[in-house]
């Protein structure tokens, strides 16, 4: 139980961090139109597996104080020159990632606490495993006390009158 509530702390916690994050990083990322000054390349990395495929083209914009720009901006593959394209900037006009977005927040919020549930609910296990290690060292070592005394008794090897380990004649 106590697992579940850490991760939902977590969980909580990250939505709560990563919302202030995105409205900081909104306030300085605009929307703006591009337009291509050449042809659709192949970016020089590899896109990032699951994601949307896209390639650089050379294109110009205005940022938002009125500011024409130029630079390589990411565009869909095989984008033409002339065509229009939405990209975000930031406060310079220089292109940037977009703020993030709930679906993210969500993924990242999820993870999260399923990971400090995991990380909560191993520690208690691993703590409740040592405990029972340990009491059950104890309660043989007890045990092994007890039998010391009962068992000659229990045996026959300890007869009254004759201490145990006493020779018979």
């Amino acid at each position: 139980m106590i697992s579940l509530i850490c991760g939902a702390v977590a969980a909580a916690s990250l939505w709560s961090s990563g919302a202030r994050a995105d409205r900081e990083l909104a306030a300085h990322r605009h929307q703006v139109r591009a337009t291509t000054t050449g042809p659709a390349k192949d970016p020089p990395v590899a896109t990032r597996f699951g994601s949307t495929p896209s390639s650089v083209a050379p294109a110009v914009w205005e940022q938002p104080d009125h500011v024409r720009r130029s630079g390589t901006v990411h565009v869909p593959p095989r984008t033409p020159q002339g065509v229009t394209v939405t990209i975000w900037v930031d406060d310079t006009g220089t292109p940037a990632r977009p703020p993030g977005s709930a679906a993210d927040r969500v993924l990242t919020s999820i993870s999260g606490g399923v990971v400090a549930t995991a990380a909560v609910g191993a520690m208690g296990a691993g703590a409740l495993l040592l405990v029972r290690r340990r009491t059950e060292v104890r309660r043989l070592a007890a045990w092994e006390r007890e039998w010391e005394q009962v068992e000659p008794v229990w045996s026959g090897r300890f007869r009254r009158g004759r201490a145990p380990g006493a020779d018979d004649d």
